[in-house]
Formats: C-alpha cells, structure tokens, sequence
C-alpha cells in the first residue's frame, strides 16, 4: 500500500507540570535545542512522507497558529481544529475524524520527541495491521501505560499507570500512533475513566480486544517525553 500522508498532532494541553514556563506558551511550543517541541515532530514527519497535518489545539492557540501557520514554509499543510473542553485525549481524537477521513494517519502528543527513522516505520504498516503502538523498554510504567504483547510482538492489552501488585510489563506506552479510521469506531464510544477523562488508551485497549491486530513498534534511539523542568533542562543540556 501507500505510505500514510496525514498526521494529528495533540497540542491542546497547557501543560500544568511545567509551571510558569507555560503561562505563555503551550508546552509543544517549548523549544528544545533551539527550535518548538511541535517543529521537531512536523519536520521529522515530513521526511516519513507526511503532508497533512491537523494540529488540535486549546490553550494559547493563537502562539501555535501564528507559528505555523498554513505549514507552507515546513513544507506541509497545516489544519487546525480547537479543543473548547479539556476532557481527555479520547476526545480529542473524535475532532480528526473529519480530516481523516478514509486514510490511516499517524497521531502524536505534541510534547513526545523520538528519533525521527522511527516516523517511517510508523507510516509502512503491513496491510493487515489496524493501528501501531510505539513502546520504549525501561521506563517507570507507573507514570504511564504498560503494553502487554505476545510473542508476534501485537499488543494484548493496555493498562494506564499500574499500581504495586497489578499485572505489568516492560514496554511503556511511547505517545505515537498510526492508527485506520476504525479508531473512530471505539474513540465515539468511550466512557470516562476513573479520572473523569475519555482516554485515547481505552479506545486502543478496546480494539485490540476486539480482535484487531494492534502492532507495537519498539522505538529505536533516544524518546523523551518533555512532561516537566526537570526533562527539558536535560534536553537542552
């Protein structure tokens, strides 16, 4: 099949951990080694073959905007869609479904940076493959979502920040995606979660339970997911 030519980024988020850094900006516009977090996913995008980008966005949407504008001079199309209420990630995917249309796309949260080869293997799945999970070995699963998998390497189950005693694995959920419209499928059928969130994770949890193959993609090189401070000060190190 075609390499996929489409891609959402997840910009909405203030990101709160990062304290006064982002009483300005949107954390995916921090800029790490001398250029935003979001610029270095579009453009390591763009050499995978993408030429749409949808980028939704929420708190100060305007510093996005007047960055990227069209995406003209990143050599992309850039579309823009609102997030108006916070209220997960699952949710937010739901306001792509018109710029995906019929196509598979790439979806990323716009403060995870990975070693941009991995970006192609993302856009080349196999024909029987609903969606892709990245993963990283060696994170602390319980700040984010342990990837169960057999032996193909297809994910059989995901569980958001497992607690002491719970079933766990040794593949972190890794924040990029390529998923088929079939997401759509699951995403406008979520409940909230205990947190009072629609999370993106439950609609990927659901489709692999629904029998889909979910592939997951161990990343290769360096990932960072620039959550708070601490992380962008090391990057920019």
């Amino acid at each position: 099949m075609a390499g996929i030519s489409k891609a959402v980024l997840l910009a909405a988020g203030r990101g709160t951990r990062m304290r006064e850094l982002t009483n300005d900006l949107p954390k995916p516009m921090l800029v790490v080694r001398g250029r935003p977090i979001l610029q270095h996913i579009i453009e390591g995008m763009r050499l995978a073959g993408i030429k749409e980008v949808l980028l939704i966005v929420g708190w100060r949407a305007d510093v996005v905007r007047n960055f990227f504008q069209d995406g003209r001079q990143f050599d992309v199309r850039i579309s823009y869609e609102t997030q108006v209420e916070q209220d997960g990630t699952g949710r937010v995917v739901e306001l792509a479904r018109t710029f995906c249309g019929g196509d598979p796309f790439l979806l990323s949260y716009g403060d995870i940076l990975i070693e941009p080869s991995n970006y192609h293997r993302l856009a080349s799945p196999a024909d029987d493959v609903e969606a892709i999970i990245s993963v990283k070995r060696g994170q602390d699963v319980s700040k984010g979502g342990a990837v169960f998998v057999n032996d193909r390497f297809e994910m059989t189950d995901l569980r958001e920040k497992p607690q002491p005693g719970e079933p766990t694995s040794p593949w972190y959920n890794a924040g990029v995606y390529m998923f088929r419209p079939s997401i759509f499928d699951f995403t406008s059928r979520l409940q909230r979660s205990p947190r009072g969130e629609f999370e993106l994770t439950d609609a990927i949890r659901d489709l692999a339970l629904s029998g889909k193959k979910v592939q997951a993609l161990d990343l290769a090189g360096e990932w960072a997911d620039v959550r708070d401070p601490e992380v962008l000060a090391q990057l920019n190190g």
